[in-house]
């Protein structure tokens, strides 16, 4: 007898759009340094809320 285990993640594509909402205003194709920069950039703003 054979076993068969399968895992399967929830997630709906609402879901997976609230996970890049962070990555919205990064063009595509930037690099990681862009990327970076434009995570720092938020995090700078947010801290000071």
């Amino acid at each position: 007898m054979t076993e068969t285990s399968e895992t399967a993640t929830a997630t709906t594509p609402r879901d997976e759009r609230s996970e890049q909402d962070h990555l919205e205003d990064v063009e595509v194709g930037a690099g990681c340094t862009e990327i970076w920069e434009h995570l720092s950039e938020n995090r700078g703003g947010a801290a000071g809320d």
